[in-house]
């Protein structure tokens, strides 16, 4: 399937999208319990998750790139959905508490690039959360899902892109331990999957969960520098060499 905001919607409309949707944002809320007066922006297609904080934060809003499409969210009350270039968000320096990026690190032209202007936006203090496919993992092998799509990722991986980008890496876990399949016998032990799965920490899960803070001081890189010996300047008190005359 083409990661495509109609396509986006549809999965989460059915049977497996409900399912990837609670065990995800299961660890969602479990880490962010509280955003009571916080900013919070979702970047990608983060709408099927934003809603946990709707009712406490003091703006929620998602930013979904131009490249997949915008619907308008919520269903009641004012539109907070825009459709933006994700590395140009219409936004301040740090004026976002809260960032949540899903399908949008493994679609993005630039990764890095992405993540600079996430940290751009970030309040100091903020946190940002970043689900991305794991390329270990059958959920990304397989196109009939949106987290078959674009560039997996490893632990390692965005571990390293993390620390490129300043950003300082406080949780990282994996969710959707089950096969991405829409059966009824996998649908009726998903949860067992994910128990099981989270509890010995089996390799294979579905997509990696990464909650970061910004570094706020950039580190400075120690250059060599050659030492030169300034020549030592005396005070000349009369004009010296020979006079030129005019003709």
């Amino acid at each position: 399937m083409s990661l495509d905001v109609v396509d986006l919607k549809s999965f989460y409309a059915g049977a497996l999208g409900r399912v990837a949707r609670r065990f995800v944002g299961a660890i969602l809320r479990e880490r962010w319990p509280d955003c009571v007066g916080l900013t919070v922006v979702g970047l990608g297609y983060a709408t099927p998750f934003l809603g946990a904080w709707r009712e406490q934060a003091v703006r929620t809003l998602a930013f979904m790139p131009g490249e997949q499409g915008v619907i308008s969210w919520p269903k009641e009350g004012p539109n907070a959905a825009a459709l933006v270039d994700a590395a140009m968000t219409p936004l301040p320096d740090g004026c976002v508490d809260r960032l949540l990026m899903i399908h949008a690190l493994e679609n993005a032209v630039d990764p890095e690039e992405l993540l600079s202007e996430a940290w751009r936006i970030l309040s100091p203090g903020g946190r940002m959360i970043v689900i991305a496919p794991n390329r270990r993992g059958l959920w990304a092998r397989l196109d009939t899902t949106p987290f078959g799509q674009g560039r997996p990722y490893s632990r390692s991986q965005m571990r390293e892109l993390m620390r490129k980008t300043l950003f300082s890496p406080i949780y990282a876990g994996e969710a959707l331990y089950m096969p991405p399949f829409e059966r009824g016998l996998v649908l009726r032990t998903a949860g067992a999957f994910e128990r099981v799965g989270a509890a010995l920490s089996l390799p294979g899960a579905g997509v990696h969960i990464v909650e970061a803070t910004k570094q706020l001081y950039r580190p400075l890189v120690a250059r060599a520098r050659s030492r030169r010996t300034s020549p030592v300047l005396e005070p000349v008190f009369a004009p010296r060499g020979r006079a030129i005359t005019a003709p």
